[in-house]
């Protein structure tokens, strides 16, 4: 087959014309016609906000979805999968293992999230990705349901993914092997505007406490070491610390614990910190001075200090140009207007735990517009996140995902290009971590 080509589907698709058209306008009308279904999924979800790995009513929700989803039995679901709130569903057509049973599938992944944030819910819009990677993985099987010749051997995996706002529970999923024959991932974040690809960057969290000694704040306050002095000098340290930070640095972070009563000298205080850099590389740079900062106010205040990392460091995102231009050119056709590629590239982003599957399998991660321009982690994105207007921009962005992974099913040189992009980036970023 010569580069370009796509790969031809035995016996059509549907009535003439193209062929791999014709499937996705197949898949898109899958999604239409799950909509009902797919909105009540959304909302259940959005109704009873569960944070990092507490999300038992949302994972029974999806778990049912797929066990119910017609026809019977069609998806094989694994319902406490390697995580007690995480999830694998699975299909494949029956006929493409008859018709090549030696040939190796490819395994298609797509990817749900569904924790929410502590006092303000579903600001993040997790229910809307979760939607988004049920929709796509629908569509992707109803397209490929309406050839009238076996596929290409392939199977499609929707993987419930828990706790990304806090835990990282993607990474735990990577450790446990849920990634280990992934040929490439799909899933998609709301936001406030279209986005094929964003540069989210590392992230790293740290938990710092400091022990002093409780004196009577009048009598003798001499006898004391104050705890709250450490955290205020620490807090003040990363503050002036900041000139000398690089502009793609950030630095954010609360005193927990501060005291329980004016007239007792606080013996232990506590600060939450979150550390981001483009780079795991320049993340360990930021991390070590952060650290100098905490261990300066130890000593400024006599205070001991106990500084502790999260379970996992969220990494950076690598991009997959050729997988993210097949989505932009299938967005475009369904209507999708995307943010220019310098803005893409420069503009504001966050951390996910999604960085750390792009440095194990080829995946994407694009933003989409909800219908509103709140913005995220705000009480009024909450409001948008569950609206009948985010369902339109929801599922027109699930039909792109699911317009793109059949494109990979079909194009093999795209499928190439995708995988030559993800070593090449892979191997960028292992030069750059070893030279900086």
């Amino acid at each position: 087959m010569r580069p370009g080509e796509e790969r031809p589907l035995e016996g059509g698709a549907c009535d003439g014309g193209s062929e791999l058209e014709l499937l996705k306008l197949r898949a898109a009308e899958c999604i239409n016609e799950a909509s009902e279904r797919l909105g009540a999924l959304s909302r259940a979800i959005w109704s009873q906000p569960e944070l990092a790995y507490e999300e038992h009513h949302a994972h029974r929700v999806l778990t049912h979805f797929f066990e119910v989803e017609p026809p019977a039995a069609s998806w094989a679901v694994q319902p406490h999968y390697l995580l007690p709130t995480a999830f694998r569903a699975e299909w494949e057509p029956p006929e493409a293992w008859a018709q090549s049973p030696a040939l190796r599938p490819l395994h298609l992944g797509f990817l749900c999230e569904y924790d929410a944030l502590p006092g303000i819910g579903h600001a993040c819009g997790h229910n809307l990705i979760a939607e988004v990677g049920a929709a796509a993985a629908l569509g992707v099987r109803g397209a490929l349901e309406c050839l009238p010749r076996p596929p290409p051997p392939v199977k499609v995996i929707v993987l419930g993914t828990p706790a990304e706002e806090d835990g990282g529970g993607k990474i735990d999923l990577i450790e446990a092997g849920a990634f280990k024959n992934l040929d490439v991932v799909f899933m998609a974040h709301p936001s406030q505007e279209n986005a094929a690809y964003l540069p989210d960057v590392a992230e790293h969290d740290v938990t710092v406490k400091y022990y002093g000694k409780a004196s009577h704040s009048a009598a003798y306050p001499w006898e004391g070491l104050n705890a709250l002095d450490a955290a205020v000098l620490a807090y003040n340290n990363l503050s002036v610390f900041r000139q000398q930070m690089k502009p793609t640095w950030r630095v954010h972070g609360i005193i927990k614990n501060g005291g329980v009563k004016p007239n007792i000298i606080p013996s232990y205080s506590e600060l939450i910190y979150y550390f981001r850099a483009p780079s795991m590389k320049e993340l360990q740079v930021l991390t070590r001075k952060a650290e100098d900062c905490f261990r300066a106010a130890a000593l400024a205040s006599g205070c001991t200090v106990e500084i502790k990392g999260g379970a996992h460091d969220y990494y950076n995102v690598l991009p997959n140009k050729s997988l993210w231009k097949a989505y932009m050119d299938n967005g475009k056709k369904l209507g999708i207007e995307f943010i220019s590629e310098d803005t893409m590239l420069n503009g504001p982003s966050g951390s996910t735990d999604f960085g750390n599957v792009t440095f194990v399998v080829p995946g994407i991660h694009p933003y989409f517009y909800i219908g509103s321009n709140a913005l995220n982690h705000t009480e009024q994105y909450t409001e948008a996140a569950g609206s009948q207007e985010a369902q339109f921009y929801t599922l027109r962005t699930a039909k792109a995902l699911a317009m793109t992974a059949l494109d990979v099913i079909f194009k093999p040189e795209l499928l190439e290009r995708i995988r030559e992009d993800f070593k090449l980036k892979l191997q960028e970023e292992q030069f750059t971590n070893a030279v900086e």
